[in-house]
């Protein structure tokens, strides 16, 4: 058959029978990515860096054009491999917890609160927990079934953040120096809605298991 005649005859087949994105592997990128961010936050928390702050806020646009590229993909899918919502609820919930991120440290700076024990703690709960997912969602192609365990160890992360959470209030709120307290609690708050969003991911992981394996 001719060049010409192969090339026509591809774009006629590309138009009947479209080719469906590979959307394992685009939430697997968007997840490496989120565990970029969050071991950038895990860093700044450890060593209170500005530089590290800053280059996480920098993180965040190449997770936004990750996360973008994935929805618009999406948007223009003939077909998708499993649930199309299922897929957009995993998108914006990996985006949550870069946005958490990305606001803990913004908000750092501008109350001037500096990292303590305690949002170091709950950091790495969040990095556990991300963790997870990233290799959660690498073996949806391959293995499903065995995802559910890291969609499993996910949560266990977001129950211990949540766990650290609730030590740290009673211990925050001795003493009379109320404006730090607020400010305190506010960037605990971030980073457990930060974890939240990261159950929510494994939620969306888990639901996205059932229905292919």
């Amino acid at each position: 058959m001719p060049e010409a005649s192969k090339t026509l005859l591809a774009r006629i087949l590309d138009r009947v029978f479209p080719k469906v994105p590979d959307f394992f592997h685009m939430l697997t990128e968007q997840t490496i990515m989120v565990a970029k961010t969050v071991n950038l936050l895990v860093e700044y928390m450890e060593h209170g860096d500005p530089k590290i702050a800053e280059t996480l806020k920098l993180d965040v646009h190449e997770a936004d054009l990750i996360k973008m590229r994935n929805l618009h993909e999406l948007n223009d899918a003939f077909s998708t491999p499993i649930d199309r919502e299922d897929i957009y609820r995993a998108i914006f919930a990996l985006d949550e917890i870069v946005m958490y991120c990305k606001t803990t440290v913004h908000e750092m700076d501008v109350l001037g609160v500096t990292p303590d024990a305690f949002m170091r703690d709950i950091s790495h709960c969040i990095k556990e927990g991300v963790d997870a997912l990233a290799n959660g969602f690498a073996k949806l192609g391959t293995t499903p079934a065995t995802a559910a365990l890291n969609a499993d160890e996910a949560r266990k992360a977001e129950r211990h953040a949540e766990k650290l959470y609730r030590v740290a209030l009673p211990i925050l709120f001795e003493g009379s120096d109320y404006i730090n307290m607020f400010k305190r609690r506010e960037i605990y708050r971030h980073l457990t809605n930060a974890a939240e969003n990261m159950a929510l991911c494994a939620n969306r992981l888990h639901d996205i298991v059932v229905k292919i394996s």
